[in-house]
């Protein structure tokens, strides 16, 4: 796994839980790279799962959340980083579609080793669906992603996961977007 992904959850860890709880999730476990990290390494993925595991601890916070809330984190970083990504992309279904015949593609090249989650993509109206395939099983992360990503162009969404296989590396995402027309009081409160 790339160390931007290490070098940033650590990042968000201090800015949001204080550099006492970085330094407590890291010193528990005895991480290959000692927990030390740069953005252009590639560390083994196990260390960013004992790494939110240790965070899910010392918060109380379930992995799921924390993985979820750390892919919207990472979608901000990516916007102010990665602006060339963005360039002429006018709707978040058209970025998302993009995800793996373009942002994916333009990462091999930079990192041919890069071990990148699959998305095959299918756009129906105002339905997108997802299937999400990856053998690291980090679908929340990938869907705290897609949200921010739909918050980033201001589209009202509701989302689905189905979880196709039992251990999470084949997940359906479903993605409706609502129109101005479909929001009432009630579904402003369930549309993320």
């Amino acid at each position: 796994m790339k160390g931007f992904v290490f070098t940033e959850f650590l990042e968000m860890v201090e800015d949001q839980f204080g550099f006492d709880i970085a330094d407590k999730i890291i010193k528990p476990t005895d991480l290959p790279s000692k927990g030390v990290y740069t953005s252009i390494g590639t560390y083994d993925h196990a260390e960013i799962v004992a790494l939110v595991s240790n965070l899910s601890t010392e918060t109380g916070i379930p992995i799921s959340k924390l993985l979820h809330h750390y892919g919207k984190y990472l979608f901000g970083v990516f916007e102010q980083n990665y602006k060339v990504f963005f360039k002429g992309v006018t709707s978040a279904f058209d970025f998302l579609e993009g995800i793996d015949s373009y942002i994916h593609t333009e990462v091999k090249k930079l990192y041919p080793q890069a071990e990148l989650p699959k998305f095959d993509t299918t756009r129906k109206g105002n339905e997108l669906k997802m299937h999400y395939q990856s053998s690291r099983k980090m679908s929340d992360f990938a869907i705290g992603l897609i949200e921010a990503c739909m918050e980033y162009f201001g589209e009202h969404f509701t989302l689905e996961k189905e979880i196709l296989d039992q251990e999470g590396a084949s997940v359906l995402i479903k993605i409706q977007k609502l129109e101005v027309s479909e929001l009432s009081p009630v579904s402003l409160e369930k549309t993320a």
